[in-house]
């Protein structure tokens, strides 16, 4: 029914920048909390970046000002623009969704609040 299919990863130097896409397929954005998740070798899986249906969005603090959440409804395609990349950023990125949630469309909500995810993408910065 409802898959979403990632893109976008690869691997590049400081400084420089990727933008990651998500389309879903099976369902049309409709009262969702959209997001990108990261996780690097050896660490936990981290919210970086959510969206909701409004367009509010929400960054982590080690994302914000250098990253952008955004959708394309008509393309039903969620993005993340991330500049100024460092190899802290290095991981494998997750976007995830959620539909119909109950809760606030925050970097607070857990893995299990999110009903489908991307197969991944691999994100690696170099120095």
């Amino acid at each position: 029914q409802v898959h979403l299919v990632e893109s976008g990863g690869g691997s590049v130097q400081a400084g420089g920048s990727l933008r990651l896409s998500c389309v879903v397929f099976g369902i049309t954005y409709s009262n969702y909390c959209m997001a990108w998740f990261r996780q690097a070798p050896g660490k936990e899986r981290e919210g970086v970046a959510t969206i909701r249906s409004d367009g509010s969005t929400n960054y982590a603090d080690s994302v914000k000002g250098r990253f952008t959440i955004s959708k394309d409804n008509v393309k039903n395609t969620l993005y993340l623009q991330m500049n100024s990349l460092n190899p802290e950023d290095t991981a494998m990125y997750y976007c995830a969704a959620e539909y119909r949630y109950s809760g606030a469309c925050s970097l607070n909500r857990k893995r299990n609040e999110y009903r489908y995810w991307g197969q991944g993408t691999q994100v690696t910065v170099s120095s």
